[in-house]
C-alpha cells in the first residue's frame, strides 16, 4: 500500500471517529414515545428471534410499512440489549459512523473515476490527490457532523435510514466497480477504425453484464437497502446520473438506451418495492386523501421542500423534530412563488451548463431526485418536512460545498504573497465551522433525551399547532400521575381537533384518574360516538359507570364490549361477573406499571 492510500484511509478514520465521538452523547438519550413505541419497546415481534417472526418481519405489514430488515436488526438489538436504550443508540451510532466513512471514501473514488475520464490539466498529480482528500474529507464531515442528520441518527425508530443508507451507498461503491470494468472491457473491443463494436460483440456484452460479480453485488445491495426503507428506490435514476457524470458512459442515445437496459433489474425492483410501499401505507391508514391537500397544494409545499432543506443545510438554526402542513398556501405568496422561480432557475442553468458544469448539474440532479419520493406529492401523515428525509439527498449539497473547499485549498497553494497567513486563516474557519457544527449536533441530540424534553420542545417552536405533540406529552403526564396537566394537553388537542377521539378518551380517563367522573363519562361518550367499534373504550366507560353507581349502564357497556368480539370485549364478562366489586378508576385506568399504551402515533415513513 503506497503512501497516498495510506494517507485516504488515515483521513477516512479520522472522519469516522470524529464523527462518533461528537454523537456519544446519544447513548445517554431514552426511547421517545414516537414511533420507539410501536417499533421497539411496545413491539411483540420483535422479542423472539425465529421463524415465526421471519415470517412477520417478511408477509406482514406493520407501522404502515414494509421494511423486514429494520425489524431484523430491531430484533438483533432486543436479543443483545433487551429493552436497554444505550444499546439501540450504540447500533444507530455506529451504522452513522460507517456510513460516514463510507461517503469520504465514496466521494474520494467518484473524484478518480472522474480524472480517469477528463484530459489531464496543469496541476502535478499530488495536487489532484490533495484535491481529492479535501473534497472527500469536507463533504464526509459535513455528513457526519451536520445537525440536519441528528434525527436519523439519536432516534431509535429511524433505524431504517441509516441501513437503507449504509446499502444504497455500497450499491453504488459495486456499481462504480462495475462500471469501470465495464469501460475497459468495451473499450478493448472498440474497433480501431470505426470506433464501435460488432453487433454480436455488443450482445456478448449485454450477457456478461448478467454474471459480472460487482453488478450482482450492486443488484444485492439494493435489494437490502429496499429491506431497510423504501427510499432506495431511486437508486437506478441514480446511477444513470452517475454514468453521464463522472463514469461518462452516456455520451450518446445509443449509449443511453444501453445503460437504461443494464438497470431494467433495478427498475423492476422499484417498481416491486413502491407497490408493497403503498399497499402498507394504506393497510395502517397513513396516506392523506387529497382532502386533506389537494394536488396543487403538494406540488407548491414540494418546492419550498426544496429549497428549505438546502437552506437548513446552510443555516441549520432551525431545526424541529415536527413541521406542520402549513394551512394556507397560495402561489401569489412569496413564501411558494419564489421557491419555484429558485428550483426552475437552477434547473434550466444545471441544463444549459451541463457540459461545462457537470459537477454541479449532476449534483442538483442527484439532490432533487433523491427527495422526490418524499416530497409529499404522495402524502403521508401530517408533517410538510422531516429531516430524516435529507440523510441521502444531503450527499448532493455536501458534495458542492466540498469541492468548492478544495477549490479553496488550490487556489491558496498558488498563491505568491501572504500564502501562510491565508492558509493559515482559512484553517481557523474550518476549524470554527466544525467546531460550530459539532456544537449544534450535540444540542440537538439533547432533544432527544426523553419524550417530555421532545414534545415540550415541538410545543415551544410551535405552539398551538401540532396535536401530535400535546397528545403524546398528555400521555407522558398521565403516566407520571399528573393529571392536571394531562388534561390541559388533551384538551389543546380537541382545540386543535374536535374530531380525534383519542383524546377525548384519554381525557376521560385523567378525569376519572382525578374523581371527576361527570366529566370522564362525557369524554368517553363523544369518544365512542366518534369510534363504536373500539371495545377498550366501552369497558372503561363501564367500569367508570360502576364506579359512579350507574350499575346498568355498566352492565350495558359490558355487553356491547362483548358482542364486539375482540379480547378486550371478552374480558367485559369478568368484570360483570364481579360487578359488585367498585372498581378503583384510577388503579384500573392507569396501571401501578407505568406501562401507558394508546392510539398509536406514527411517523409513518
Amino acid at each position: 500500500m503506497n503512501k497516498a492510500q495510506n494517507v485516504k484511509y488515515y483521513l477516512i478514520a479520522a472522519v469516522a471517529l470524529i464523527t462518533f465521538l461528537v454523537y456519544l452523547p446519544a447513548l445517554q438519550n431514552d426511547f421517545v414515545s414516537w414511533d420507539d413505541g410501536p417499533y421497539v419497546y411496545q413491539n411483540p415481534h420483535i422479542r423472539s428471534f425465529d421463524a415465526t417472526f421471519l415470517t412477520w418481519a417478511f408477509f406482514d405489514f406493520y407501522a404502515s410499512n414494509w421494511h423486514p430488515l429494520t425489524w431484523i436488526s430491531h430484533s438483533l438489538d432486543y436479543v443483545i440489549w433487551g429493552l436497554d436504550p444505550r444499546g439501540h443508540h450504540l447500533t444507530n451510532l455506529i451504522l452513522h459512523t460507517v456510513n460516514t466513512a463510507l461517503v469520504v471514501f465514496l466521494v474520494i473514488k467518484l473524484l478518480e473515476a472522474l480524472q480517469i475520464r477528463t484530459p489531464r490539466g496543469e496541476l502535478a498529480p499530488s495536487v489532484r490527490e490533495r484535491v481529492r482528500l479535501v473534497a472527500g474529507g469536507t463533504t464526509g464531515l459535513l455528513f457526519g457532523l451536520h445537525p440536519v442528520h441528528v434525527e436519523s441518527v439519536a432516534w431509535v425508530a429511524e433505524r431504517k435510514d441509516l441501513l437503507c443508507a449504509l446499502f444504497f451507498l455500497l450499491s453504488i461503491v459495486m456499481y462504480m466497480r462495475y462500471a469501470n470494468s465495464r469501460e475497459s472491457v468495451v473499450g478493448s473491443r472498440m474497433s480501431a477504425v470505426t470506433g464501435r463494436q460488432s453487433k454480436g460483440k455488443q450482445e456478448e456484452d449485454r450477457k456478461s453484464i448478467f454474471i459480472n460479480k460487482h453488478y450482482l453485488l450492486a443488484l444485492g445491495f439494493f435489494v437490502l437497502a429496499l429491506l431497510s426503507k423504501p427510499m432506495a428506490v431511486s437508486l437506478p435514476i441514480i446511477l444513470l446520473i452517475l454514468d453521464w457524470h463522472p463514469f461518462n458512459r452516456i455520451r450518446s442515445w445509443e449509449t443511453v438506451r444501453s445503460a437504461c437496459g443494464e438497470k431494467l433489474p433495478f427498475f423492476a425492483l422499484s417498481l416491486i418495492s413502491t407497490i408493497l410501499t403503498i399497499l402498507a401505507q394504506r393497510a395502517g391508514a397513513a396516506m392523506q386523501s387529497l382532502e386533506f391537500a389537494p394536488l396543487t397544494t403538494r406540488v407548491l409545499v414540494a418546492f419550498h421542500a426544496l429549497i428549505a432543506y438546502f437552506g437548513k443545510m446552510i443555516w441549520p438554526l432551525d431545526l424541529i423534530p415536527f413541521y406542520p402542513y402549513p394551512k394556507e398556501v397560495s402561489l401569489v405568496s412569496l413564501d411558494y412563488l419564489l421557491p419555484i422561480v429558485l428550483v426552475i432557475g437552477t434547473t434550466a442553468i444545471c441544463i444549459v451548463k451541463a457540459e461545462k458544469q457537470k459537477l454541479l448539474s449532476a449534483a442538483w440532479a442527484y439532490y432533487v431526485v433523491m427527495l422526490l419520493p418524499v416530497l409529499g406529492l404522495v402524502q403521508v401523515g401530517h408533517q410538510s418536512m422531516a429531516d430524516r428525509y435529507t440523510y441521502l439527498p444531503s450527499l448532493g449539497p455536501f458534495l458542492i460545498m466540498g469541492s468548492g473547499a478544495a477549490w479553496c485549498v488550490e487556489n491558496v497553494n498558488t498563491l505568491k504573497k501572504y500564502r501562510l497567513a491565508v492558509a493559515v486563516f482559512s484553517a481557523v474557519i474550518a476549524l470554527l465551522l466544525i467546531v460550530s457544527l459539532s456544537y449544534v449536533t450535540v444540542r440537538q441530540i439533547a432533544l432527544w433525551k426523553n419524550s417530555m424534553v421532545l414534545w415540550s420542545f415541538v410545543i415551544e417552536k410551535q405552539p398551538h399547532r401540532i396535536p401530535l405533540a400535546y397528545y403524546n406529552r398528555g400521555n407522558i403526564y398521565a403516566r407520571s400521575g399528573l393529571f392536571d396537566q394531562a388534561v390541559a394537553d388533551y384538551s389543546e388537542v380537541i382545540a386543535l381537533d374536535p374530531s380525534d377521539d383519542g383524546a377525548y378518551y384519554y381525557r376521560g380517563k385523567a378525569y376519572a384518574a382525578l374523581g371527576q367522573l361527570p366529566n370522564a363519562i362525557a369524554d368517553l361518550n363523544k369518544a365512542i360516538a366518534l369510534n363504536q367499534h373500539d371495545a377498550e373504550m366501552l369497558v372503561d366507560r363501564g367500569l367508570i359507570f360502576s364506579n359512579a353507581g350507574q350499575s346498568a349502564l355498566a352492565i350495558a357497556d359490558f355487553e356491547r364490549a362483548c358482542s364486539l368480539g375482540n379480547k378486550v370485549g371478552c374480558q367485559a364478562l369478568q368484570y360483570r361477573a364481579k360487578f359488585g366489586y367498585k372498581y378503583p378508576a384510577r388503579e384500573h385506568l392507569y396501571p401501578a406499571s407505568g406501562q401507558f399504551t394508546g392510539p398509536p402515533r406514527t411517523a409513518a415513513a
